[in-house]
């Protein structure tokens, strides 16, 4: 192996580390986003499965008299 195909060989595997770097990095500026979007989600599904009951006829406030 000459030294033209070592050092093609490194400076391929330099690249391939550099875009993994790369993507990880996209991937982790992602997740803050991704771990809020699922909490909200999450709440929505919460409230979608509970729904609030109206208040009952004894919790109203009399109508004002006119």
């Amino acid at each position: 192996m000459d030294s033209t195909t070592l050092i093609v060989i490194i400076l391929a595997i330099a690249g391939v580390v550099t875009m993994a770097i790369y993507v990880l990095k996209g991937v982790l500026d992602q997740l803050p986003d991704v771990i809020k979007s699922a909490g909200n989600v999450r709440a929505e599904w919460h409230r979608f499965k509970r729904p609030e009951l109206p208040p009952s006829a004894d919790d109203r406030e009399p109508p004002p008299a006119a």
